[in-house]
């Protein structure tokens, strides 16, 4: 599995506002990264609110405004699936290239839990539910807390 050597990060998102943002295909494995997505918030201390949308290439679009509106980060969920086109590349790259670059251009972390997969089996494995071997949902989120927390230390004034 590809979360082998993943790090451990301590996770207080105290006084964080995040913005968990999911599509709504593949609604069992989309619903247990939201489900990852949520114990690491709530365990966490950070604010947060769900938001749905279309799918993943609608995913840069809302990140945006949330963090435009107020948030510290967004958690970014989707599920994309390889069909017999090249719709899947389509989308892959728009989702990937959107959020990099709305994290870019707002200087507030997007946490990338945006699933590409060859099949559905690929996605239960690591959607967090009773027998995945990794939960997405959770250290997408937590990625994201962590990374809010490090930029507002970096922006502090030095004394």
């Amino acid at each position: 599995m590809s979360g082998a050597g993943s790090p451990t990060v301590v996770v207080d998102g105290t006084g964080l506002t995040i913005v968990i943002i999911a599509g709504r295909w593949h609604d069992v494995i989309t619903d247990g990264l939201i489900a990852g997505a949520t114990r690491v918030l709530e365990a966490s201390g950070a604010t947060f609110s769900l938001v749905r949308v279309p799918g993943s290439f609608e995913l840069p679009v809302a990140a945006k405004v949330a963090l435009e509106n107020g948030a510290d980060a967004v958690v970014a969920l989707g599920v994309i699936i390889r069909g017999g086109t090249p719709h899947f590349e389509y989308v892959s790259a728009a989702a990937t290239d959107g959020l990099t670059r709305v994290a870019l251009d707002t200087g507030k972390p997007v946490g990338f839990g945006v699933l590409t997969l060859d099949d559905e089996q690929q996605g239960l494995d690591r959607a967090g539910l009773p027998g995945s071997k990794e939960d997405k949902g959770e250290e997408a989120a937590s990625a994201a807390i962590n990374t809010a927390q490090v930029l507002r230390g970096l922006r502090m004034p030095k004394r």
